[in-house]
């Protein structure tokens, strides 16, 4: 091996090391590759989440494509004291409930993209091979779970989603949200509510209740 490729995999090594605020602060100076590493940690967490958000894979798939275009855009608007999983989610969530609005208005997505790189793209994996979650594997429960959550309303379904799907703490969603945490909790409480009557047999199996609530 080249001294070349061995200094190559040492930094990519070096890097896949670092926590995500870290490798935002390679990516702000120039390193492309800890953009790369950013997008294979949360592509598909970011996936999942508009996923369950919207209700509609192909249409989650692009604006998750967005919310990485987004990132790599505006980098140097990242403040390093917030953690990076709230600034991509605030991210997410705003261009999730526009998608969705626009729908609701206009029974139509489509994806408008803006700005000197507005024609880069990063290549996700394969659709077919995607999971929503991968603590439900079974499809029916999956399809029922889903369906419940597009019967509650998106305030509420944001909610079930961060705390209950994807496991961010309070304080976390109040940040992502823009929410007071008194409210978040208040909230949530009722969503929980909302959601157990069209999942009585199976809630506690796939909603349970961690020790912070």
């Amino acid at each position: 091996m080249s001294q070349s490729l061995r200094n190559n995999k040492l930094d990519s090594m070096r890097l896949h090391n670092l926590t995500d605020e870290e490798l935002m602060a390679e990516f702000v100076s120039g390193v492309e590759l800890a953009f790369t590493i950013l997008m294979g940690r949360y592509k598909s967490q970011i996936i999942n989440y508009l996923y369950r958000y919207i209700g509609n894979y192909d249409d989650c798939y692009d604006l998750a494509q967005e919310v990485f275009v987004r990132v790599h855009r505006y980098k140097t608007n990242y403040n390093s004291t917030i953690k990076f999983t709230t600034w991509i989610y605030t991210m997410a969530a705003n261009l999730a409930k526009t998608e969705l609005n626009r729908y609701w208005r206009k029974n139509a997505v489509s994806i408008e993209r803006h700005g000197n790189d507005e024609n880069q793209t990063w290549e996700f994996a394969d659709n077919s091979s995607f999971q929503p979650d991968s603590r439900i594997d079974q499809t029916t429960i999956a399809q029922r779970i889903q369906k419940a959550l597009m019967l509650i309303s998106p305030t509420h379904r944001e909610l079930i989603i961060l705390r209950d799907i994807q496991d961010f703490s309070y304080e976390e969603i109040a940040e992502i949200t823009e929410s007071e945490l008194g409210t978040v909790k208040s909230r949530l409480n009722r969503a929980r509510k909302m959601i157990r009557v069209h999942l009585q047999d199976i809630y506690n199996d796939y909603f349970s209740v961690s020790s912070e609530d």
